[in-house]
């Protein structure tokens, strides 16, 4: 079969636009692809709803998250490989500080100098399990287009630049050794329009009109380390800008291929899927996370439809049934049981039907120095109220802990994940193995709780919790109830506990300390006496109510 055909027989669902972009694949390895795998699950809608969430997922409740890659290593933030190309902005000043201008030292060159020399997977694998992490996730690839691992159908892989090493087959050997589940986290989608900030130069001072490196061809690094390597392969800028591409807030308003966007062209799409695929069959990870609108590239293209009836039908021809998790985000109620529903930096404010997560960060995405250097991460304090508070409306928490450029994390950092690990050390079975109760909580920051906004983001944005705030769960016949805070009487009151909603109360144990409380239900609800007191990380006390 000819490339040609096999590439209009693989395209998307509606016709793209866009300059030719060079497939550096064989028909061969198009025509491989087609089948999607043989099993159950095709690659449309309809088939996707088969999909059930699989058990280790709605028991494990927390996940550790490595978004790690070359953007870490200046140490300045998120979004860094876009930013640096932004005139004016922090992280373009930074640049030029530290880098030279973007003309000249381009992310590329950003990448050669990202080194991991301090890298130990085994050592912060063992710190995460001792946090009570049951899964972990590993960054495959960001915005940057950086695949980091041995990619076949890229060439700008952490193999061949930067540390020289195979990131992700580490981190899910580590995994593995650590007996957690292993999830990749795919983000390039993205890159065509994400990198255009690279096809900008200067509009003003000595270096004005001088473009930057994003447009670059292989046959500018003659003589430069990165000779025989096509930039384009890594920024994918051969191709107009979309439609106000000036306006650096854009992309989110054509985060859904949308809104004036430069759509990509098939050639660009098909070698997402490939790469996608290549990733799956060669670390065969048990969760893959999305960082799209429903899927990558949907809806100008089905590569995210062909990539989830893939993995589904080889999770079930390996294990012998559906052992496989996909998180994608902004889904409506029908694409909600194709796959888990994630919410970015935010929470749903109810129970929901089917198993969600809730993916956020103690810092930003990408490691950020300034935040370390004022202590500015999120306590532990407060991770472990978001875990208690998803994990009763049905979630699943997602944690990440940013990575320095050299493979390390900090000081407050450890602290923040030792901090967690003591409190699930004690408090852990109400969390792992649980089922919302008929009601999620009770208190006052219900009635002040943050709509969601897009991908997520109301997180923060309610009332504080306090003692007053409680959150149930169950497991078999036992209740959980957790007070966010102490109670500043010494006293609670469980008003969803009165004998005609809940069943007499035979003891009521407080876990941290094992220590049984006495208490009185009665149409109120259930008053319970609190030791005099507190005991450790007192800010989240689990009662066991049997």
């Amino acid at each position: 079969m000819k490339r040609r055909s096999v590439i209009k027989k693989l395209s998307g669902i509606v016709p793209f636009i866009g300059m030719a972009q060079p497939l550096q694949v064989k028909a061969t390895d198009l025509s491989q692809k087609d089948s999607i795998g043989k099993g159950p699950f095709k690659p449309n809608w309809e088939s996707l709803q088969q999909y059930k969430v699989p058990k280790w997922y709605t028991d494990a409740k927390f996940g550790i998250w490595a978004h790690w890659g070359p953007q870490c290593q200046p140490e300045a933030g998120d979004w860094y490989a876009r930013e640096m190309y932004m005139e004016g902005t922090h992280k373009y000043k930074f640049h030029l500080e530290k880098y030279g201008h973007p003309s000249k030292f381009g992310f590329k060159d950003v990448i050669h100098e990202w080194k991991a020399e301090n890298w130990d997977p085994e050592a912060l694998m063992k710190l995460y399990k001792q946090a009570g992490a049951q899964y972990f996730v590993a960054l495959a690839n960001h915005h940057d287009n950086l695949d980091l691992y041995k990619s076949k159908y890229q060439s700008w892989n952490s193999l061949k630049v930067g540390p020289k090493r195979d990131i992700i087959g580490e981190w899910e050997k580590a995994a593995r050794k650590a007996g957690l589940y292993f999830g990749v986290s795919v983000h390039a989608a993205h890159a065509w329009s994400w990198f255009e900030t690279a096809q900008r130069s200067d509009t003003s001072g000595p270096y004005k009109g001088i473009p930057y490196d994003g447009k670059l061809s292989v046959k500018d690094g003659k003589g430069k380390w990165w000779q025989g390597l096509d930039p384009q392969e890594l920024y994918a800028q051969n191709h107009p800008l979309s439609v106000n591409s000036l306006d650096n807030g854009q992309i989110h308003k054509q985060w859904n291929w949308g809104n004036g966007v430069s759509v990509p062209n098939k050639a660009y799409c098909e070698k997402f899927f490939l790469r996608t695929i290549d990733l799956i069959d060669n670390y065969s990870p048990d969760l893959v996370y999305f960082d799209d609108t429903v899927l990558p590239l949907w809806p100008i293209s089905d590569a995210g439809l062909r990539i989830a009836a893939h993995l589904y039908n080889k999770s079930i021809h390996e294990k012998g049934s559906l052992q496989a998790v996909i998180n994608g985000k902004i889904l409506d109620e029908k694409q909600r049981q194709c796959m888990v529903w994630d919410i970015e930096r935010g929470q749903s404010n109810t129970i929901e039907p089917f198993s969600w997560q809730t993916d956020t960060c103690i810092g930003g995405w990408h490691y950020d120095r300034s935040l370390y250097e004022r202590h500015g991460y999120k306590s532990a304090r407060t991770v472990i109220h978001t875990l208690i508070d998803v994990v009763s409306k049905n979630g699943n928490l997602l944690l990440s802990v940013p990575i320095r450029g050299d493979g390390t994390i900090d000081s407050d950092e450890r602290a923040i994940v030792e901090e967690i690990g003591q409190w699930m050390q004690k408090n852990s079975e109400s969390i792992y193995q649980t089922k919302p109760w008929k009601i999620f909580g009770e208190g006052p920051a219900m009635d002040q709780a943050a709509p969601l906004n897009a991908q997520g983001f109301n997180e923060g944005k309610g009332k504080p919790f306090t003692g007053e705030d409680i959150r149930f769960a169950i497991k078999g016949d036992i209740l959980y109830a957790t007070l966010l805070g102490w109670p500043q009487t010494g006293k609670a009151l469980l008003k969803s506990l009165t004998p005609s909603a809940f069943r007499q109360i035979q003891k009521i144990t407080l876990i941290g300390t094992a220590e049984e409380l006495v208490f009185e239900q009665n149409q109120d609800g259930t008053h319970i006496i609190f030791p005099e007191s507190k005991p450790d990380l007192s800010y989240a006390n689990v009662l066991k109510i049997s």
